[in-house]
This record gives C-alpha cells, structure tokens and sequence, in this order.
C-alpha cells in the first residue's frame, strides 16, 4: 500500500490493506527492535538507560514530536514525546502510549544472550519486554502520518526509566499525563503466544521483615543468644499462611539474609517479600495484617516495612470498551482478539486506578520476559502494529 493519505478505515478490505502495508515494512520493524535491544538499558544503570532516552528521542523528534526529559538524579530520565493532530483533531483529548526502556538485565548480558533471529522469532534481554512495544510505538505513528497526512488526533508518548524497580521516579508523571488523555494504550507485552491483551492485572506490593536478635558465641554462650534467623524462619512460615490462591492473593519471600558467622547466633536477618492481590478491597486487611506481626521469640524485636506499590488493574466498564474497540479492529481480519488477567503489574494499574480507560498488552507477541530465552515472533508484528494504529484512532 503506498504512502498516501487515506480515510479512517470502516471496512474489512481498508484493515486489509493496512496489514499489508505494515508486513511490507516488518523488515523496518524488526532492524529497529534490533538496534533497542542492543543499547543494553538495566533499570539500576543511569548512564545506560539516559542513552538509549536520547536515541529514541532522535527517533521521535524525526516524525515530529515535542520531546521533553523528566530529568531523575537516583534513578535513568523518563521521556514524553507530544505530538499535535491535524488541525481538525486539535480539540480530541490525547490517547497516552505508555511504556519503559529499562530493563531487568544487567550490563554485559549481551555477550552471552545476543540479539538474533532465529526460525521467525527475535531473540535477546528486553525484546520482548518491551523494546518491540516501544518500535510499534514508532511504526504506528509513521504509518498514521502517511496514512492521514499528519495524525487523526493528539498523541503522548510516556516512556519511563524505572518501571522494572518500582517507577518511583515517574509514576506522578504517568498518573497526569493520563489524566488529560482519553484513554491509556500500555505497550507491554501481549499475554502469551495467543498475543491476547490483558485487562486486569494484580496489584503489587514490596515489604521487607528486619529482625533483631541477641547475639552470642555459638559454643560458649548459646543460652545467651536469642537468634534473628530462627526468628525469621518462623516469621517466614506465619506470613507463608497468607497466601490464598483462591482468592487471588499471593505472598512470596523471595530474598532473606542474616548472621555474621556459624559461631555466632544471628542478631540481625531480613527478608524481602512479594505480594500480589487481585482486588483493591484485599490491600487493607492484608497490609494490617503484614505490619501486625509480633516476634514469637520476645527478646527478638521485628520490623515491617514497604506496602502495596500498584493497586490491581480492575477490569472495569472503561477498560472492557477499549477491549470491545480492539476486537472490532482485530475482528475485520477474521481476527479473534482475546483478553487475559495476569499476575503481574505494569504502569498501567496507576492509570487505570484513576478510572482512565486503559487496555494492556498492546505490545509485541513471545515468550519467556526476564529470562535467557526471551523472544518476540516476528510475524506477529504487522498486526500488532495495525492493532495500535487502529486504537489510537478510535480511543
């Protein structure tokens, strides 16, 4: 399909037509998913994840858009990128595309995970999570410039530093750019190779359990010593009873540490814990009884810290009508579109604990985020790339 400007499709053949133009360019989109991947990006590295900030706002400032850094001491630059409609859109409210370019890889993961093609899939760290979400980004927006001469409507590009350890620098930023849009299009990951879009996600949280304990010498004094480790242990069993699958509610201690030596009773140990809910209601009970354990050991002291960081993404009336748009675009190439609520949070459950509409796992199609197999199916990139173009038309 050439370059040319079109009008907004309402039929099968136009949505046809669209998937061809973008699998004519699915060479272009997997060079740039490529050219991502290999600016290694992990969250914990500032001057890392500042450069590849300035390589996509070279990138976006070449279609057009307004660029401006969130500039962050602790933590990597977030960038928003605006872009103006055509003067006949100048008075819809933007569609927010949000998304990271951090990373859970450290530096140098590359050299042992390189980026590659193998039997129609892109393999390397962060490709599927979410570098292809934010060159469907830039592909979308290109193609809806040729497409209508200029964009249908205002579009802001938020893409943040420090989603993979929290986004404690950017979520403030996220919640108002999402209040002035019309709705939210997150470009994380699709859920699994059906490439369904997730419309609920489970709410997060991070606490840490510190203990203080008694030391004493091992052999001489054991009596005397009043150890932090036995103490987290049974600590570690009362919260692993909170877990209730059925519910929803999931509580993991992932990480624990402690002791000096093993002739020495422990004084100090820690663990850091996960939790996940699948209902906002389920935050307050939960959280009181996290932060109401006492120590079972009474000259041990315990402390906890932390609290739900995201609220669950709900599936609600907004949520469930940008889903129903996305199946009718998805349906007029015989396409079933399915939905799924997963366990894992993203950016999205601040913007949609708001009450804006928002619709996740708009991104690319794989498998296997934050692992050594991590990919994307090539393939599936032109429809996911229409999918996006069509969504921020009709939000």
């Amino acid at each position: 399909m050439p370059a040319k400007k079109t009008t907004k499709p309402t039929s099968t053949t136009a949505n046809v037509n669209r998937l061809s133009y973008f699998e004519q360019r699915l060479d272009q989109m997997t060079k740039t998913i490529r050219e991502l991947v290999e600016i290694e990006s992990p969250s914990d590295s500032k001057q890392a994840v500042d450069r590849i900030a300035s390589v996509l706002a070279a990138k976006f400032e070449a279609l057009g858009g307004r660029t401006k850094l969130h500039r962050s001491s602790a933590f990597g630059d977030s960038l928003q990128i605006d872009f103006s409609g055509t003067h006949s859109s100048q008075n819809r409210k933007p569609v927010l595309l949000l998304g990271h370019y951090d990373t859970v890889y450290p530096l140098g993961t590359l050299a042992g995970m390189p980026c590659k093609i193998e039997n129609g899939h892109l393999l390397g760290p962060g490709v599927l999570d979410m570098k292809s979400g934010i060159a469907l980004m830039l592909h979308a927006i290109e193609a809806l410039q040729a497409w209508h001469g200029g964009l249908p409507r205002p579009v802001t590009v938020f893409l943040v530093s420090d989603e993979e350890i929290g986004s404690h620098s950017s979520r403030n930023i996220t919640e108002a750019l999402a209040q002035a849009a019309a709705g939210v299009l997150v470009l994380e990951p699709a859920a699994g190779l059906r490439g369904a879009v997730k419309t609920a996600r489970k709410g997060v949280g991070e606490y840490t359990l510190r203990v203080k304990g008694v030391a004493a010498h091992a052999g001489l004094d054991p009596g005397k010593g009043h150890s932090a480790i036995v103490e987290l242990a049974r600590q570690i069993a009362a919260v692993s009873k909170l877990n209730n699958r059925r519910e929803g509610i999931s509580v993991n201690v992932g990480v624990i540490s402690g002791g000096t030596r093993t002739n020495v009773v422990a004084a100090e140990a820690s663990a850091g814990i996960d939790v996940r809910i699948k209902r906002s209601k389920q935050a307050v009970g939960l959280n009181r009884k996290l932060l109401s354990l006492k120590p079972f050991d009474k000259r041990c002291k315990i402390e906890m810290s932390g609290g739900i960081n995201r609220m669950p993404m709900e599936r609600t009336p907004g949520v469930a009508a940008l889903y129903k748009k996305a199946q009718k675009i998805a349906a007029e190439l015989g396409w079933t579109l399915e939905e799924a609520a997963v366990g894992g949070g993203s950016d999205g459950n601040f913007t949609a604990g708001l009450g804006i509409p928002t619709l996740d796992g708009m991104g690319g199609v794989g498998e296997g985020a934050h692992a050594v197999h991590e990919f994307i199916v090539i393939s599936e990139l032109a429809r996911r790339a229409l999918l996006l173009a069509g969504m921020i038309e009709s939000v």
